[in-house]
């Protein structure tokens, strides 16, 4: 695990003109707007990308899809929430098989039927994925897995029909439940849990698409906390700065 250390001179006298505007997509640079990832890089001081090394995997693709997916007249909500990905970073796999469980939790219950299928089966793996690691060793990391556990539970309890024909398509497909899981998966099952809120039949679902983001923040901060005993990388007085400018 690593913990980068942003340039802070991208923090000293930003003025909100000078701040790129979210935007859908891929952009050249800041003067054509951001997508959210590639306003974390430029607040990192890093190379501008999409996938910058500041933000875990995981959390990165959850950021590009809830920015996607929302509409362009609440994005801008989104920007106050770049700073608090910059320093979030970990190997640990159990972080991955975390965040596609919580989002999946969130997800299911309100979801389309059609999607709700695969999701009951992301959720399915990924729990099963989480159950076969060696127990955790910091008491935050087995607290977090426990909360996951308990959340994925009521959300298959409350689409009991996709929790059925999933447990039915993996008894049917063995190869679906083999030892391992990778990143690539944790990140498919993410995104379908993004599109299955933004997809739900239910209201405000830029709202729910915010509240996705910022509880999966707040999962990931904690994890890393538990991991490395130390503060994020971005200073606390340089993240305030830049939220403020962002908000005013």
């Amino acid at each position: 695990m690593s913990i980068l250390k942003p340039r802070r001179t991208k923090h000293e006298g930003l003025s909100v003109d000078s701040l790129p505007v979210l935007g859908a997509g891929k952009h050249r640079s800041a003067r054509s707007g951001a997508c959210f990832m590639e306003y974390a890089s430029f607040l990192a001081g890093e190379r501008w990308s999409d996938h910058p090394s500041c933000t875990h995997a995981g959390l990165a693709h959850l950021a590009r899809a809830v920015n996607d997916l929302t509409s362009n007249e609440a994005r801008g909500r989104l920007a106050p929430l770049v700073p608090g990905v910059i320093g979030l970073t970990s190997d640990d796999i159990r972080l991955d098989l975390l965040l596609a469980v919580h989002t999946v939790a969130l997800s299911l219950p309100e979801a389309p039927v059609d999607r709700q299928h695969a999701l009951a089966v992301g959720a399915l793996v990924c729990r099963a994925a989480l159950l076969r690691l060696p127990d955790a060793e910091a008491p935050d990391h087995v607290e977090a897995t426990a909360a996951a556990l308990a959340e994925v539970e009521e959300a298959l309890a409350a689409a009991p029909d996709a929790h059925r024909w999933a447990a039915r398509f993996l008894d049917r497909n063995l190869r679906w439940q083999r030892g391992e899981i990778t990143r690539r998966q944790t990140q498919a099952t993410i995104a379908m849990a993004v599109d299955g809120v933004r997809s739900a039949c239910a209201d405000f679902p830029d709202d729910r698409l915010y509240a996705l983001l910022a509880s999966s923040i707040a999962l990931v901060e904690r994890f890393v906390a538990a991991e490395t005993g130390a503060t994020k990388a971005m200073p606390a007085v340089a993240a305030e700065k830049v939220r403020s400018q962002l908000v005013s």
